[in-house]
């Protein structure tokens, strides 16, 4: 099944300026506590943890617990001082994990 994440950046920021971010991926974030039809447990398959990093240095994390929504939403503030790349991971339970990059024009 294919990933998608949804990552919302300026065009361009100004040096020294914050800026924000906003990234979500499509994840369906079961619990583990929720039962099926048949009575039997539904595994856990959260995403654990999120990261940004810019050209390699972390910029911003977060770890993520069952009380998070499907579809997890985060947004937060950055300022860079010169031009790089962002590159964003999820990481969850059953091995998921995805990743996607995108530049930052800085002027």
């Amino acid at each position: 099944m294919a990933t998608r994440a949804v990552i919302t950046l300026p065009a361009a920021v100004t040096a020294g300026v914050a800026f924000e971010v906003r990234a979500t991926v499509a994840h369906a974030m079961e619990t583990g506590y929720r039962t099926s039809d048949g009575g039997d447990r539904l595994p856990r398959d959260i995403v654990r943890r999120f990261e940004c990093r810019l050209d390699g240095d972390l910029v911003f994390a977060a770890d993520l617990f069952a009380a998070v929504s499907a579809n997890p939403y985060l947004a937060f503030w950055l300022r860079a001082e010169k031009p790089g790349e962002l590159s964003f991971s999820w990481r969850g339970d059953n091995g998921f994990e995805h990743r996607e990059t995108r530049p930052l024009t800085v002027s």
